[in-house]
């Protein structure tokens, strides 16, 4: 959080912009952690607990999803700062729709694993309406900074799911995952993960576009002819 106020970067800036993307984020991820947590498809061991909920969820995690977002977006912004290469268009094209196959061949092959297809079919939609709805020019940065988050997302994930410790703090239901696993990572976290800084990023950079033109309209009207 302090390094939001470093002068080079000046990300505090982007507030207006960021957290709204967070919030609205926010409320769609956490509802349907509850909902999954409702079916018992995943839940929280209270030995690593405070024992506060929110909903049937601990609060924890209610805050993973607003300070984890905060430091992948701030990563974003940072490495679009240091990494001006790009991707080429064609480049972009061809990860982006090898990924939304991939997600529709995962969501229809393991249809009746509910983690897995909604993972998957989450992320074909982001991006479907990321590459050729918005017809955005982001992705290779996002694609950059998500290769980056790995490692620390495995880090951080493997201890939250049992890594090195004696019981996980979130446990997953077998009969909805493929069982395929990094460490003690589930196959479909890594691209949970992906859904969830990807549509941060979606909010955020349409906000960031909204207020820009609006500040250019503003500006044009104000140094225009009197």
């Amino acid at each position: 959080m302090f390094f939001s106020f470093h002068p080079g970067l000046k990300f505090y800036k982007n507030w207006p912009s960021l957290f709204p993307a967070m919030i609205l984020t926010a409320v769609a991820f956490i509802s349907w952690d509850m909902y999954f947590t409702h079916l018992k498809i995943w839940g929280f061991n209270p030995d690593y607990l405070t024992g506060i909920n929110i909903g049937n969820l601990p609060i924890e995690e209610v805050l993973f999803f607003l300070c984890i977002p905060y430091s992948c977006m701030f990563t974003y912004t940072c490495l679009s700062v240091l990494i001006k290469k790009k991707l080429s268009k064609r480049g972009q094209l061809v990860i982006t729709s090898t990924l939304i196959a991939l997600s529709f061949f995962m969501s229809i092959r393991f249809h009746a694993l509910s983690y897995t297809s909604y993972t998957f079919v989450v992320l074909a939609i982001l991006l479907i309406i990321a590459q050729f709805v918005l017809k955005v020019n982001w992705l290779s940065q996002f694609y950059t900074t998500y290769l980056v988050l790995l490692l620390p997302f495995i880090i951080v994930n493997g201890l939250l799911t049992g890594t090195g410790l004696a019981n996980p703090v979130v446990w997953y239901n077998p009969l909805h995952i493929i069982g395929l696993r990094i460490l003690t990572i589930p196959f479909e976290d890594i691209f949970y993960g992906m859904d969830l800084i990807l549509l941060n990023v979606m909010i955020y950079s349409a906000i960031n576009s909204n207020i820009y033109q609006r500040s250019k309209t503003l500006k044009q009207q104000t140094t225009g002819p009197l």
